[in-house]
């Protein structure tokens, strides 16, 4: 495979990847205030405007500081700096990045819906202790209206 078609296949998957979720956090926010009258995007959609403006504004300084590094290593080299190299490389370094983290969260994911950890709310086991609870409470309820009835 050519430099170039590298290059353009790592520049299209990193573009496509980030604006697919860009434009998912966007239509979920445009259809939230389609069918809500309350209009209210920044309380609705809070933690995902600010996760998604720390991850580009992470992934830009990302970007510079690589920069900065790839520039040092081409000079102590004796080599020019090209840019399609570069984003050859940022590619490369934010894939492994991205890989390691989808392969971290897939296997949270998997594991917690598998194993118990008691007391964790990410735990099988939450559900069952919440509804357990819910009926303790429903039927002290109970007793305490037939209490009142007496």
């Amino acid at each position: 495979m050519s430099e170039a078609s590298i290059l353009a296949v790592t520049g299209v998957v990193l573009a496509a990847i980030s604006i697919l979720l860009v434009s998912l956090l966007i239509k979920s926010i445009l259809d939230e205030r389609r069918s809500s009258r309350v209009r209210k995007t920044w309380a609705n959609f809070g933690l995902s405007i600010a996760f998604a403006s720390l991850f580009l504004i992470s992934w830009a300084a990302q970007a510079v500081a690589e920069w900065g590094v790839y520039a040092q290593e081409q000079r102590a080299h004796g080599e020019p700096t090209v840019i399609g190299d570069y984003l050859v490389q940022f590619g490369q370094s934010t894939f492994e990045n991205w890989q390691s983290e989808f392969l971290q969260l897939f296997s949270f994911v998997v594991l917690s819906a598998l194993l118990i950890h008691r007391g964790s709310a990410e735990s099988k086991d939450s559900d069952d202790r919440i509804e357990r609870k819910i009926d303790d409470i429903a039927k002290r309820l109970d007793e305490l209206d037939a209490a009142k009835v007496r």
